[in-house]
């Protein structure tokens, strides 16, 4: 059975990266929560690539680019482990 991840996974997952992050330019480790139901875990080594903005209300480095250096999502519901369809391209789509 494939799992279908879905845009609110991919929000979630980009949400908890972006704050593993948390500010830094590389991350390197894994993030476990459930979703839905289905244990999720995504095991990622990244690079964050950041942009200065300069505004009236001070500077921010937001994140312009993400680079995984090797990344795998795990999904695990009632009867096993499950294949799944995650993309780490198209949960980049929710960071920016």
């Amino acid at each position: 059975m494939m799992y279908t991840v879905s845009s609110e996974l991919y929000r979630e997952t980009a949400a908890r990266l972006c704050d593993a992050l948390d500010g830094e330019s590389y991350y390197s480790g894994s993030l476990e929560f459930v979703f839905d139901g289905m244990e999720c875990r995504l095991v990622v080594s990244v690079i964050a690539y950041r942009r200065r903005e300069v505004a009236p209300e001070g500077v921010t480095e937001p994140i312009s680019d993400l680079v995984p250096v090797w990344w795998k999502f795990h999904t695990v519901g009632d009867e096993g482990e499950c294949l799944n369809d995650f993309s780490f391209a198209e949960m980049k789509r929710y960071v920016f």
